[in-house]
This record gives C-alpha cells, structure tokens and sequence, in this order.
C-alpha cells in the first residue's frame, strides 16, 4: 500500500510556505531555532493553515472516544489538572527532534526546545520531563508532572539518558542539554511526582505535537 501523500505547513524556517515533501519541510526548519511547522492531509487545509496561526493548530487532533470500558474508565477516573504535561516529537529514529511543556487544562505552552538535528524520542521525553521539574522547582510549583513515555520515567528515576543513539557533531548540542539535564538530577532535589498519562483513557497527552 503506497503512503499517503502529505502536505507541510512551514510558517517559520529559513524558507516558509508549503512544501510537497518532508525532506523540502525538513530543509526550511534543519538548524533553524524556533522553527514552526506540521503536516496536513490535503494542499487546500496547509494553505487555511499558513494563513492562520501556528499555535492554532499544533496539538490539534482527531476527537477521541476510549476504548475501554466504562468500569474501566471509573477505576483510571480524570486527570489531576493541578499539573503540567510533557511531550517530544521526532521524525524518525533518530530524526529531527522537539519537545515541549504544557499546562494540562488550558494547553497553554510552558516551555519548548528545539528543533534538534538529530535526536530520538525517548531523548526528548527525558528532557521534557528534567525540564518540567526544573521549571516547577523555580516557580515553586505543586504541581505534578504527565509523561506518556514509560522509559523516560525510568531514566529520570535512575538519574541516566540510557540511550543508543551515538554522539556525534549533528547531535552535539542535543547531548549538550543532555549532560546538563543528568547534572541537574544528581544535584537537586525535588518532591514533584511523575505520573503516566492514560492516553488508552483520555487521548493524547495535551503536549502531543499533533503531527501524527
């Protein structure tokens, strides 16, 4: 079966517009900070997008009904509001690489980074996550933090970026904020509790990207 052609949005890279491929997108957005950009399924819905807002439409998905049962659902129950909710984004392994910090009720952005040359999503989990404690531990914040990544919960817990993704000069800056965020969990300390996020329950964790 033939892959579904897509259309990208680029509304800030070294060139903007829409762009046929994702090697044309990946272009415009490579080494460029702050760079803005997602996919569309049709030209006409890339062309109302660049018109418009990006933050309008990142994080934007499907409606989500669960597929779990409502005993199911009782037992899980909502999400704790009082909270902050991370996520990255890669396209491919390795791959271009984002991520970012959201409050969880209003979806309103925290903080972003990226994007990366050339980085996983496991690596951009963790640092979502070491960054979400940093960021609480600042403004002295209750809060607690959602990730739906079970492996970057593992790796914030043992104080260590456990990945396979070998260093090298694409990466370098990636794996800079890496050893940084390794050094900040063994020398803070923080009462902020991690907490899976219930996608099965509750759709994709607000901070999604919405590029899938």
């Amino acid at each position: 079966m033939s892959k579904k052609k897509k259309y990208y949005t680029v509304w800030k890279g070294h060139k903007t517009g829409i762009f046929e491929s994702w090697n044309d997108c990946k272009a415009q957005i490579k080494n460029y900070e702050g760079a803005q950009y997602k996919s569309f399924e049709t030209f006409d819905a890339a062309k109302k997008a660049l018109n418009g807002n990006y933050k309008d439409y990142i994080g934007k998905n499907k409606s989500f009904t669960s597929s779990l049962s409502p005993e199911q659902l009782k037992k899980i129950g909502q999400p704790n509001y009082n909270s902050i909710s991370v996520d990255a984004a890669s396209s491919g392994n390795p791959g271009v690489m984002e991520y970012r910090g959201v409050d969880t009720k209003t979806k309103k952005q925290l903080f972003i980074q990226g994007p990366f040359e050339e980085g996983t999503n496991n690596i951009g989990e963790f640092l979502a996550i070491v960054h979400g404690l940093a960021f609480l531990k600042k403004n002295n914040s209750n809060r607690i933090i959602y990730t739906d990544s079970k492996t970057a919960m593992s790796w914030v817990r043992k104080k260590n970026c456990n990945t396979k993704l070998e260093r090298n000069d694409k990466n370098k800056a990636l794996f800079e904020l890496v050893d940084r965020a390794i050094i900040w969990l063994k020398t803070n300390s923080y009462s902020t509790t991690i907490v899976k996020w219930e996608t099965k329950a509750w759709g994709e964790i607000p901070a999604d990207f919405g590029r899938k």
